[in-house]
């Protein structure tokens, strides 16, 4: 009887103090679990993405992107903004052509998370292409061709996704290798 009620107390013992530690723990994994960047982080953690997340910041779009989402982000590379016609990213980043500017960027945006797999079940629904609708009401078409997935924009022109599921908080980005324009 004695033993019994060492080994009652011990236990009450062990879950009294363990009570604690294993709340720390659980708390440690859901601040771990929110400490998963934002759109708007993982994009500034990419050399190749600069002229974005300066046209962001530019465009007064910062804070909508860190919001809760989901989003999807269509990402064009440094790269993708340098193929634009001489002049074209000076010209939007003015303060004056903040409006400009903002039209551009979220034609880039979906609201919700599409990841890679959603997008090919969607293309594939639809027979070949998808088409969604940006954050600023203009539509993209998502095909896929040659083993790839390809944007087109309201001008005709295609970007190619380079890059797919780069996971944020707060939604998903893919690469894309031009800029699509509304």
């Amino acid at each position: 009887m004695k033993k019994l009620f060492v080994l009652s107390g011990a236990l009450l013992l062990m879950a009294y103090f363990a009570a604690p530690l294993l709340a720390q723990c659980s708390g440690a994994k859901a601040r771990l679990a929110s400490s998963q960047p934002d759109i708007v982080g993982v994009a500034m953690s990419s050399k190749a993405h600069t002229t974005l997340v300066a046209a962001v910041k530019a465009a007064g779009l910062v804070e909508t992107l860190q919001g809760e989402g989901p989003f999807t982000v269509f990402a064009p590379t440094n790269a993708a903004f340098e193929a634009l016609p001489e002049g074209t990213v000076a010209y939007l980043l003015k303060p004056e052509n903040k409006a400009k500017l903002s039209a551009v960027l979220t034609y880039h945006v979906v609201p919700g998370k599409l990841t890679a797999e959603k997008v090919l079940a969607a293309i594939k629904a639809g027979g070949g292409t998808a088409t969604v609708t940006t954050v600023n009401g203009g539509k993209l078409q998502a095909m896929a061709m040659d083993g790839a997935v390809y944007l087109k924009d309201a001008q005709g022109n295609t970007s190619k996704v380079s890059q797919t599921d780069l996971m944020a908080s707060n939604g998903v980005i893919h690469v894309i290798d031009s800029v699509v324009m509304p």
